[in-house]
């Protein structure tokens, strides 16, 4: 990554806000029990993670997405964007996605989230209006 950022926060904000409520098709690169090892840090997945092909998001890769009410490991999914992870010490955001019909609260959110966003400072808005902040 270069010296200056490839997206303001602004632009940030509203990329991962324009996706907010809209059916997505994404790609899973991690899913349930993937092991990533990351510094001295190892992480287990215990839901499933991937990206939107094709969009770039603040750290000029693939936008990132969590998956929340899947409890199998996928390829990739279809369903509706129910949330955001914003952080506030980092370079991107990160969407939030559950099955059609299916709604989580920010607080949920937070708990399925927390294995990874505990490193960060993560504040949680799901579409139904409600905020968490993330357990560091």
């Amino acid at each position: 990554m270069s010296d200056h950022a490839f997206m303001t926060l602004e632009e940030r904000h509203a990329q991962v806000q324009s996706y907010l409520g809209k059916t997505v098709t994404i790609g899973i690169d991690r899913p349930i029990g993937y092991v990533h090892h990351k510094g001295e840090k190892t992480l287990v997945y215990p839901i499933n993670y991937g990206y939107i092909p094709g969009v770039l998001g603040g750290d000029e890769e693939e936008l990132d997405v969590f998956l929340v009410g899947v409890d199998k490991p996928v390829s990739e999914f279809t369903g509706r964007i129910i949330g955001i992870a914003y952080r506030a010490d980092d370079v991107e955001d990160k969407l939030i996605m559950a099955p059609e019909g299916m709604d989580f609260t920010a607080e949920q959110i937070a708990r399925e989230v927390q294995f990874q966003e505990r490193y960060y400072h993560t504040t949680i808005c799901a579409i139904d209006g409600s905020r968490a902040e993330v357990e560091r």
